[in-house]
């Protein structure tokens, strides 16, 4: 909504009777953070959304300081908060200033700091530079005065500034929340076959702290995947780009853990999920949304994939399990849309936690479920496909009598797996999956 030379002049003689009403309230200095908008439209959910990371910015540059108030308002004539510390006022202004120096986004918030008896401190009180101009660097205020810049070029280059700023941030989040779940998953014990904080299952060589070193690369490739998911409105060419990432995301990952193969399906899952979510409004990024939009980016894959495949020429144990008994794997999971981790994983951990179990047991009791709602292709790749169709009953059969095992029935799960050398990888990675959306759907 646009609004007036009068009204923005009204919103400004508010805001200084409000600094006077707490400078005389609470006789300490004042910090007043609004919003450098350009034009008579002073508002949107993009700049109110920049305006919530400055006050998320400021509050973690002011820890350790008391704010004996704060208060807040988003009007049409703009953003503005006001945060009284106990503190000094040449400290504040030198931490305000470092927040608009210090970060691109910086450049758009304007934080004012007010001695106790009102009296507002410039950047040449402290020996600072002048704030320079959003499009050419020189002063901003000679910038200002005589109007260098048409009011569209500002407000272009303002939402540039909101949208890459705002973009870099969430990808950053996104890829949090992955790495969280792989963590998460490794560390869930026991896990009958895999890697735990026990033991190291079926493997003889890796352990948890392979896992974790696998882990600690992928962060980028996470926020790599996120940001595909922002740019690429095609779903076929956002989809090229996440496989060629997630071929150089291998190789970091087999650099890592010394050749050892720990993450590659949950480089391909995970990844995907990053995009699908990356590629939504934070508004409607519900599991359901995410996992769809994962659909439509897989379109086609399985019918691709193995088009042409045969007895002859079908290599990789995927390729084989496909021609000989038709399982499509992660592909055709990922294709449907990951029904098992949307219907099972996913809704086994939220009735575990409900139940009162800690995220551990509950994460047990999920990967149960998904083995025995699934084909387990690494499973079936150590044994047999009559043996996964075996254990997938079995673990059904105990889950009908013991829905959230207890750990002596995990316990001896995992020593019968680890006998046989079976290892349910790609239930591990459904449950990472799972995990993810929870942390997503808990943000």
């Amino acid at each position: 909504m646009e609004v007036t030379l009068p009204e923005i002049l009204d919103a400004r003689e508010r805001r200084v009777q409000r600094q006077r009403e707490l400078l005389h309230i609470y006789n300490k200095p004042l910090i007043c953070f609004t919003m450098n908008i350009a034009g008579p439209v002073k508002t949107s959910p993009l700049i109110e959304e920049g305006f919530a990371w400055g006050k998320e910015l400021l509050t973690a540059q002011l820890a350790g300081i008391p704010i004996l108030h704060f208060e807040d308002r988003n009007a049409n004539t703009g953003c503005e908060a006001f945060f009284v510390a106990d503190a000094g006022p040449d400290t504040l202004k030198a931490l305000t200033a470092e927040i608009e120096d210090e970060l691109p986004i910086g450049r758009l918030f304007d934080l004012d700091v007010l001695t106790a008896d009102g009296q507002k401190l410039s950047r040449q009180d402290l020996g600072l530079s002048q704030r320079t101009c959003l499009l050419c660097g020189k002063p901003a205020y000679l910038c200002s005065r005589s109007r260098a810049h048409s009011v569209a070029e500002l407000q272009e280059k303002t939402t540039q500034i909101l949208t890459e700023a705002l973009s870099s941030k969430d990808a950053g989040y996104i890829a949090v929340l992955a790495q969280r779940a792989l963590l998460f998953e490794v560390c869930i014990t026991p896990k009958p076959g895999l890697v735990d904080r026990q033991n190291s299952g079926s493997h003889k060589d890796m352990d948890i702290f392979t896992f974790l070193s696998s882990t600690a690369t992928l962060g980028a490739y996470f926020e790599d995947c996120a940001r595909i998911g922002m740019e690429t409105a095609v779903p076929e060419e956002a989809f090229r780009r996440l496989r060629f990432r997630g071929r150089l995301a291998e190789q970091e990952m087999l650099r890592a853990t010394g050749g050892v193969n720990t993450h590659k399906g949950a480089i391909f899952s995970l990844g995907l999920l990053c995009a699908a979510a990356g590629s939504l409004p934070k508004k409607v990024r519900s599991s359901e949304a995410i996992l769809s939009r994962c659909a439509a980016l897989t379109e086609g894959l399985t019918s691709r994939d193995f088009a042409g495949l045969t007895n002859e020429n079908a290599v990789s144990n995927g390729q084989k399990l496909y021609v000989h008994h038709g399982i499509t794997g992660i592909r055709g999971e990922a294709e449907a849309g990951f029904p098992t981790v949307l219907h099972v994983g996913l809704p086994v951990l939220k009735e575990g936690l409900h139940q009162g179990l800690t995220l551990n047991d509950a994460g047990c009791a999920s990967l149960l479920a998904i083995l025995s709602a699934a084909d387990d292709t690494n499973l079936i790749a150590r044994s047999s496909r009559e043996v996964g169709l075996r254990i997938r009953e079995e673990i059904r059969n105990l889950l009908m009598h013991e829905p959230f095992p207890v750990r002596d029935t995990l316990n001896k799960l995992d020593s019968a797996f680890i006998a046989a050398n079976l290892s349910p990888g790609g239930s591990a990675d459904l449950l990472a999956a799972s995990l993810f959306l929870l942390f997503m759907d808990e943000a």
